[in-house]
């Protein structure tokens, strides 16, 4: 069989580069390897995890009505019963998706794609014959896997993993999460609202190593005051295993340290999934599929997206990457015309659905101090924000940076309550390009969170009027 546009993986990026390299009348194929379908974010990442994490939210909410004036003794939960919803809501999702690529706009292939060349690849299907496909182009949409790290005693031992966690039916009485990224604070938290005793290791001086030190300080201070005990500045030295207790050995400040628990999640990240490219000698940038800023990688008619190539491992900038990609295949092919697409990270969005919730938009100031770029920056907590002090929820703060010498915003975070819905104010207007100055004057209406962007807004318009 032959395409203009084949895609290997039918996630988000991949069902996005396909759909719009049908829109642009390229013959498009999708192949699709795994037992389910519908990609990392629908069936093993973003809704099964904030499915767990809403009812552990919602319990907490259970067991702190006596702090609002009302009478609730003993609220109890069922593990299985939540793991159940998940199950549904994953389920409708992934049907969805399913019919989304089993809709005839473009050929569903199934089964696991192998490189014989550039233009060539060997399905395995999984009705156990072989076909060969060939395509002018290739879209390699091919996701990432669990990361094992070589710990002595780790394989021994035995260790959970974020998709074991997300079929668990029973809670652990204790956790060892090796990790502080994303995937093991959430998970931190999701087993602490449920009265599991959780100890978090992380290499780097501070959980969330991309962010900057004083938001990630927020969320540890206040993940701390929850009960989780947090190490950071590690190296992992063993694992071993007594019975049913496990024992992680550590070395931290120069001196070796051991925690013990029942159990433990390895949550210290994914890593590109690459089998079957290997023919295709591509270039690779840390591990991934080293992809420019239109797409394309080493191998002129091969192309990239999503979690594979990176920078960012979240679905709305796969979204993006995959449609950039099918369009400037068209280009490649000469069926589209003018100048190509590329990806823009300065929006780059970040969050993290812990308890509290962490996010951030666009440059951190350690990266703008590398760039040698003039700014100035202004915080704002919630323990001193009408909104935040009715709810009850008081830990984290708010911070705005802008550039120096125009006001414009470059970046933003917030360590709050509902941090992954208010970053999003701060998105439209770094969209915009609006400066402190415009975003100091838009009306914000009281009492409500958002408010709370204006405090650091007007303190940075004051900075630079003082400064010019």
């Amino acid at each position: 069989m032959e395409f203009d546009f084949v895609v290997v993986g039918g996630g988000s990026a991949g069902y996005a580069g396909a759909r719009t390299a049908v829109d642009l009348g390229l013959r498009t194929a999708v192949i699709e390897g795994g037992s389910e379908v519908g990609g990392l974010c629908i069936l093993r990442g973003c809704m099964p995890s904030k499915t767990l994490l809403e009812s552990a939210r919602r319990f907490r909410v259970l067991q702190r009505a006596g702090e609002f004036g009302l009478a609730l003794d003993h609220p109890r939960f069922d593990v299985g019963a939540i793991i159940e919803r998940k199950k549904r809501l994953v389920g409708e999702f992934a049907d969805y998706r399913k019919g989304q690529l089993e809709a005839g706009r473009f050929d569903f292939i199934r089964g696991e794609a192998v490189f014989l060349s550039p233009n060539e690849v060997s399905v395995n299907q999984l009705d156990g014959t072989e076909q060969i496909i060939r395509s002018k182009v290739f879209l390699l949409a091919t996701g990432s896997k669990i990361a094992v790290p070589p710990v002595p005693g780790l394989a021994e031992a035995g260790c959970l993993t974020s998709d074991d966690m997300l079929d668990r039916t029973e809670m652990p009485d204790s956790l060892i999460v090796l990790g502080g990224g994303p995937v093991a604070l959430e998970l931190a938290s999701y087993c602490r609202a449920f009265g599991c005793r959780v100890t978090l290791i992380q290499r780097s001086p501070h959980i969330l190593s991309s962010t900057d030190a004083d938001v990630a300080g927020a969320l540890e201070v206040a993940l701390r005051d929850d009960g989780i005990e947090i190490h950071t500045g590690t190296r992992l030295i063993r694992v071993e295993k007594n019975d049913q207790i496990r024992r992680v050995v550590f070395e931290k400040g120069g001196r070796e340290m051991a925690v013990e628990a029942s159990h433990i999640l390895n949550a210290l990240g994914r890593t590109p999934q690459l089998a079957g490219t290997e023919e295709l000698g591509l270039e690779l940038r840390g591990g991934r599929i080293d992809a420019d800023i239109h797409q394309r990688t080493s191998v002129a008619n091969i192309f990239a997206a999503g979690d594979v190539c990176g920078p960012c491992e979240v679905v709305h900038v796969a979204i993006q990457q995959g449609e950039a990609a099918a369009a400037n295949a068209a280009s490649f092919l000469g069926v589209r015309s003018g100048p190509l697409k590329f990806m823009d990270y300065r929006l780059k969005l970040f969050a993290v659905f812990s308890e509290p919730q962490l996010a951030c938009v666009g440059a951190t100031e350690a990266e703008l101090h590398a760039d040698g770029t003039p700014h100035v920056t202004a915080t704002y907590p919630f323990n001193d924000h009408g909104k935040s002090l009715v709810m009850g929820e008081t830990a984290g703060f708010v911070k705005i940076t802008a550039s120096k010498e125009t006001g414009e915003i470059l970046g933003a975070a917030v360590v709050g309550p509902d941090a992954a819905e208010l970053i999003h104010e701060v998105t439209v207007a770094m969209h915009y390009h609006a400066t402190a100055q415009d975003f100091a004057t838009i009306p914000h209406y009281h009492p409500t969170l958002s408010e709370i962007w204006t405090y650091p807004a007007e303190e940075i318009a004051f900075q630079i009027t003082l400064g010019s």
